[in-house]
């Protein structure tokens, strides 16, 4: 697995405008127009409880991201991870879940549940990898034709 450098994007650095600038161009490449957060990402990153962690590569450009939340102090939820095509398959998806993750942990929650699309077997993949169980098929999840699986993974509390 490749050593990714990962940084967390807060309001007020430096390259703020460049990071969401380049989050939005991948938003709007990689998912459909009704999943997207491009419109409404910089709003999003606002919202109280919500994290951002991403990787850039040696231009400046964005490789990949992961976006979460943590709505209440026992759950939180993986709301968006997506990567450049061209860096795909060399272990940054699961570099910044797996931070991601982490920093759900340190603020003691004791569940992350995320949606998937079932037919993303890459992406279903990953979360088994890193012990997301399958918890329920959501109809329409995505849209009336496009279903999503709920999964979950839970803490041992100490």
């Amino acid at each position: 697995m490749v050593n990714w450098g990962i940084a967390e994007l807060h309001r007020n650095s430096g390259n703020w405008d460049n990071v969401v600038k380049d989050i939005v161009k991948m938003e709007k490449k990689i998912f459909p127009k009704h999943e997207s957060l491009a419109r409404s990402f910089d709003e999003e990153l606002k919202k109280r409880n919500s994290g951002l962690l991403y990787s850039q590569v040696e231009d400046g450009d964005v490789a990949g991201y992961v976006m979460y939340s943590w709505p209440s102090s026992i759950s939180a939820s993986i709301t968006k991870l997506a990567v450049k095509e061209n860096h795909r398959g060399r272990g940054l998806g699961e570099a910044l879940l797996e931070e991601a993750i982490h920093k759900c942990r340190t603020r003691k929650i004791q569940r992350v549940s995320l949606h998937v699309d079932p037919e993303r077997t890459a992406a279903m993949n990953l979360y088994k990898k890193l012990g997301f169980k399958v918890d329920t098929l959501v109809e329409g999840y995505y849209s009336p034709d496009r279903n999503a699986y709920r999964m979950y993974l839970d803490f041992q509390t100490d």
